[in-house]
């Protein structure tokens, strides 16, 4: 028998010293809701003793603090059909601590040699941790609010570049047809279609949504097909084609790549072809590379090229400056074939294929 109670003795010592060392606050009641044993971070956290909290019903204690329907709800209704219940949510005001959020888990204990059950109830404050997902989420709507209002902004400065492109480019063409000297009509027709070119890359961005990336593609089909309505005539027939990887580029690329597309295919469009030809074609190819940065933009002729010992044709004016310092704005490179025909690519990092050439 004394060694039956030696066993006993060492088991609860046992207990509570487990009761003890766990860091959140716990406690084991008797099936009567009655206080068997209490952790040392439950008398810390609700600043209690041992004198006012062993024996005594849990609703009892301290000034009835602990007299919480959702605590009544958990011991009296949940417990006992389920034996067990995890992260349930108090919101109390707890005299000496203010109003705190607990998360509360409870296990319903049964023992094989007794009918009595045991339960324990362990604590989390989670106070401050909703506190701060409080904030978070205020400061998403705060977030998403500023988004709205800069994309509204976004779209309104959109619709005003467009109109005012579409404006810039009318006058030009209205001077160009009053102007008597050719070659003052030929420089501002140059300067009608590069706004026209910007134009069309602002409005195929707008279309696009706003979104950060542009699939390629659609963007330089698009483009060129505008650039052949405006410059290819019924009697002078040239094939302008885009063959492109389905790859996508960042939308603030996509506007330096456009810009180089229609500086090259207008320079090819007006002087590759001083003569008529069946077979004439403007080869653009955009090849992804594996890199989602790496990428390789190839525009080729078949053209008259250059003579030996002449610089290529179209080069030298205001498009090739253009070009120069896009390519440069974008990290690449630049690199001209002039036969057959000319073939200009713009290579990006570690991009890298057999050039394809008009046919």
């Amino acid at each position: 028998m004394t060694s039956l109670l030696k066993t006993i003795e060492d088991a609860q010592t046992l207990a509570q010293a487990i009761v003890d060392t766990i860091h959140e606050p716990l406690l084991v009641l008797d099936a009567q809701l009655r206080v068997l044993a209490a952790g040392r971070a439950f008398y810390e956290t609700f600043q209690v003793v041992p004198e006012h909290t062993i024996g005594r019903l849990l609703y009892s204690l301290g000034d009835g603090q602990w007299n919480i329907p959702a605590l009544r709800l958990l011991l009296e209704t949940i417990i006992p059909e389920r034996t067990a219940m995890d992260g349930f949510e108090v919101d109390h005001d707890f005299p000496g601590l203010g109003r705190r959020k607990m998360l509360l888990n409870a296990r319903k204990v049964l023992y094989e040699t007794s009918a009595d059950a045991t339960i324990l109830l362990a604590f989390t404050d989670v106070t401050a941790r909703r506190l701060i997902e409080q904030e978070k989420a205020e400061l998403q709507v705060r977030t998403d609010e500023l988004l709205t209002h800069q994309q509204v902004l976004l779209q309104e400065m959109q619709h005003r570049v467009a109109n005012s492109l579409q404006i810039i480019a009318s006058i030009l063409l209205l001077k160009a047809r009053a102007v008597d000297s050719d070659e003052t009509r030929h420089h501002l027709r140059d300067a009608h279609q590069r706004v026209m070119s910007v134009a069309e890359v602002q409005s195929h961005l707008h279309a696009a949504g706003g979104v950060d990336r542009i699939e390629v593609r659609s963007y330089l089909t698009k483009l060129c097909s505008s650039l052949a309505a405006s410059i290819v005539s019924e009697d002078r027939r040239i094939d302008l084609k885009v063959v492109a990887d389905d790859g996508q580029i960042g939308s603030d690329k996509a506007v330096s790549l456009g810009l180089i597309v229609t500086e090259l295919v207008i320079n090819a469009l007006k002087y590759a072809f001083p003569d008529a030809r069946p077979d004439a074609q403007v080869l653009v190819t955009f090849q992804a590379g594996e890199d989602a940065e790496d990428w390789t933009l190839i525009v080729a002729d078949n053209g008259v090229g250059k003579s030996d010992g002449q610089a290529p044709r179209g080069q030298g004016g205001l498009g090739t400056v253009i070009v120069e310092a896009l390519v440069k704005q974008l990290g690449a490179s630049l690199e001209v074939v002039a036969a057959p025909g000319l073939t200009l690519t713009i290579r990006r990092c570690g991009a890298t294929s057999e050039l394809p050439r008009a046919a």
